[in-house]
């Protein structure tokens, strides 16, 4: 017997016996009592009595109700753990409700009220003098939760991850801080907070293939937005000069370790700023939201082999200016072999390509193949925090063109551990332009290509009434937490992330 059929057959008979133990406990009256109020949380009473002694504790006779799930049992002892943190509770062998007590399991959730004291080796615990079983746990607790065999489980199963693993509730109280501290940043500065539609007619902002659905009052096809790019610049129409708004996104696109089909982003506008103001900005907001959520600037990314053991770090410095480089010119930087001559031409820049082994299309013009250069060759070794600049035009039909070189735009990627993060822009607010750049996003739709622009009418409208010089920006929300974090995949910083069917 494999085990794995071992684990399986044990884990079968723990749950008969904890159906066995719910059963008696029907009988006697209400198995799932609703009537317990704790009054603390468990990291308050360490804050508020950590640093008393055994003997002020017994002095003060502090009386505290806690609750919470049971993660261990010592003898007379039970590890109590909250939203908050563990703490202790202790049952003399006299009291009534020693028996009661002995016969709980680890996973089952209760209530406990009495006096707080240290033991002798200095841990808080709660002496019980009532204690209650709020919620028997019908399934045993895993022994270990970690190591490269349980990932998938602990997604599909995110809630056993978090009751098990401190180091993941770590991440998800981050990524909370995360949004509240760029919240408070946008509104400190004047931005109003906004929603826009998820369910759009048009899918625009962003070059993606959507999630298709079906209206039936309206018997209407809608997309699941890609992005709230174009109503959000609507607004700024309107006269709302700074809006921001921290969205969902969804993209019908694979899974990877920096790909969820649903995804958060902040997306922000400014009018009268420009892509260089934007990328003051970003600076600025990072290092504030890095401070609010780790306490430093300073932190550091590691590679890990399977064992777990480190086998690289990478250390980023928030507080220090960040690198800003042109597309072509990080091209030229990263690959030496490559001439200036050579990249300014379709002919070049396709033999670079090929020499790359990059799959091109006819239709592409020299901005695809340089941005599909870039991607090759550079993306990749962006480590340090870095903007990259003057996107080709070709690959940029929101953003404002170049005043003195029309085939590049005012526009930026930034990236770091070799992730993008951020895409802002100086905004096209030329109607004429725009309707042009999506006229030619439909030919690419009519020649296969699923993520290509379609043309919206009223945005053309809103745009006619006039946009202000206007520059804007998204940043996913997602890849920002997981470096953050040094989390590898986006499935760890994403509390139910998608995943394949089980067989």
């Amino acid at each position: 017997m494999t085990d794995e059929k071992n684990i399986s057959l044990e884990e079968n008979h723990l749950i008969a016996e904890r159906r066995t133990k719910l059963s008696a406990i029907r009988q006697r009256g209400n198995a799932f009592p609703n009537n317990f109020r704790p009054d603390s949380f468990t990291d308050a009473l360490q804050t508020e009595l950590g640093a008393k002694t055994k003997e002020e504790l017994e002095a003060l006779h502090r009386t505290a109700s806690v609750a919470g799930r049971i993660m261990a049992k010592r003898g007379p002892f039970l590890v109590l753990q909250d939203m908050a943190g563990r703490i202790q509770l202790y049952i003399d062998k006299t009291h009534a409700q020693a028996e009661e007590i002995k016969s709980w399991d680890i996973g089952d959730i209760v209530g406990a009220t009495g006096p707080v004291h240290k033991s002798g080796k200095g841990d808080l615990y709660v002496l019980i003098e009532s204690a209650q079983l709020l919620t028997k746990s019908l399934r045993p607790l895993p022994d270990k939760w970690h190591g490269l065999s349980d990932t998938e489980t602990r997604y599909r199963q995110r809630y056993v991850d978090l009751i098990v693993n401190d180091d993941v509730k770590r991440v998800f109280r981050i990524r909370s801080i995360v949004i509240d501290a760029i919240r408070d940043y946008l509104t400190d500065h004047n931005f109003l907070e906004v929603e826009t539609p998820m369910m759009q007619v048009i899918p625009g902002g962003a070059t993606a293939k959507p999630f298709v659905t079906h209206h039936n009052a309206l018997d209407q096809r809608m997309y699941l937005r890609i992005a709230p790019e174009l109503y959000l610049k609507r607004l700024v129409v309107g006269g709302f000069d700074k809006v921001f708004e921290i969205n969902r996104n969804f993209r019908n696109e694979g899974l990877s370790t920096r790909h969820n089909p649903e995804f958060t982003m902040l997306e922000f506008y400014e009018a009268y700023a420009d892509y260089r103001n934007l990328m003051d900005r970003t600076e600025e907001m990072l290092r504030y939201v890095a401070h609010r959520a780790l306490g430093s600037a300073q932190f550091c990314n590691t590679v890990r082999n399977e064992a777990g053991d480190i086998i690289e770090q990478t250390h980023f410095d928030f507080d220090q200016p960040f690198a800003r480089l042109s597309v072509f010119d990080s091209i030229l930087h990263f690959n030496p072999d490559i001439t200036a001559e050579q990249l300014s031409t379709p002919e070049g820049a396709r033999a670079i390509a090929g020499k790359l082994g990059i799959p091109l299309k006819n239709s592409y013009g020299l901005g695809k193949v340089q941005i599909e250069i870039f991607e090759k060759t550079v993306e990749h070794r962006l480590i340090q925090p870095t903007f990259i600049t003057e996107y080709p035009t070709e690959v940029s039909p929101l953003a404002r063109r170049n005043d003195n070189n029309p085939f590049i735009t005012d526009r930026f990627e930034f990236f770091v551990g070799g992730r993008e993060i951020a895409n802002g822009f100086s905004e096209l607010n030329d109607a004429e332009d725009q309707a042009e750049r999506f006229r030619k996003q439909v030919l690419e739709i009519v020649a296969g290509d699923e993520e290509a622009m379609h043309y919206d009418a009223d945005y053309i409208t809103a745009l006619e009434y006039g946009l202000p010089p206007t520059a804007g920006e998204g940043i996913g929300i997602d890849r920002l937490v997981m470096l953050l974090t040094d989390s590898p995949s986006i499935r760890d910083v994403v509390l139910f992330p998608h995943m394949r069917p089980q067989h």
